[in-house]
């Protein structure tokens, strides 16, 4: 740094930026905390959704099969082919921490055994056991693709936050303080070289110095 940028006002102005810098990162560090609780708590519950998912799926697999076995694959097939239905989902957004994550809200997926469109008479107890699984396991999908859209959107702010952080930890923090501490040092010893020279101008200003007079008489 030159020594004729060196003002009190910048290192004023640098120690506070320091400062800032040093509370932004305090904040960043609690947000990803935050952050990092409620992915672990996401975690938790899609790990959890993804097991049930995967015993929906075979007691789902394991019904149609004896669907099939007993009541023969053509009456399964024409019960599914005029089985019509739709499941509104609707997604939006809720801030966790102020990051934006989508959130999926769905309708009914699960539907009494009049509503799936095929005739009673023409279909077993054994359909409608197959439907019914088949009816949970895209309910349990559904939770599960939720939870895991809101991991990933989870996963990417906690990495843009530990970068931002990283950032200000290593580099913009270190860097002000040392221009801080440049400063400080020129100033203290522009502060000293001042002191001197005011030192040695008074001591070179008329009457500043002391004359020793000897007086001696004759004995």
């Amino acid at each position: 740094m030159e020594r004729s940028g060196a003002t009190r006002t910048e290192l004023l102005a640098v120690g506070a930026r320091a400062a800032l810098a040093e509370r932004g990162r305090d904040l960043l560090v609690d947000k990803r905390n935050q952050l990092m609780k409620e992915f672990r708590r996401t975690a938790d519950r899609a790990m959890a959704g993804a097991d049930a998912l995967e015993q929906a799926a075979a007691e789902a697999s394991l019904r149609l099969g004896t669907a099939e076995a007993l009541d023969g694959p053509e009456s399964v097939r024409s019960a599914a082919l005029v089985t019509t239905g739709e499941v509104p989902v609707t997604t939006h957004m809720v801030s966790i921490m102020g990051v934006p994550v989508p959130d999926i809200e769905r309708g009914q997926v699960g539907r009494p055994r009049t509503g799936r469109g095929y005739s009673l008479l023409a279909t077993s107890a054994r359909i409608d056991d197959a439907a019914d699984a088949f009816e949970n396991e895209i309910d349990l999908l559904l939770d599960v693709a939720t939870r895991e859209i809101r991991l990933r959107r989870l996963a990417e702010e906690i990495g843009r936050t530990s970068r931002r952080v990283n950032a200000l930890e290593h580099v913009v923090i270190p860097d002000l303080r040392r221009r801080q501490r440049r400063i400080r040092l020129v100033l203290d010893e522009r502060e000293r070289e001042e002191h001197f020279r005011l030192r040695r101008a008074k001591a070179h200003q008329p009457g500043s110095r002391r004359v020793l007079v000897s007086v001696g008489g004759a004995s």
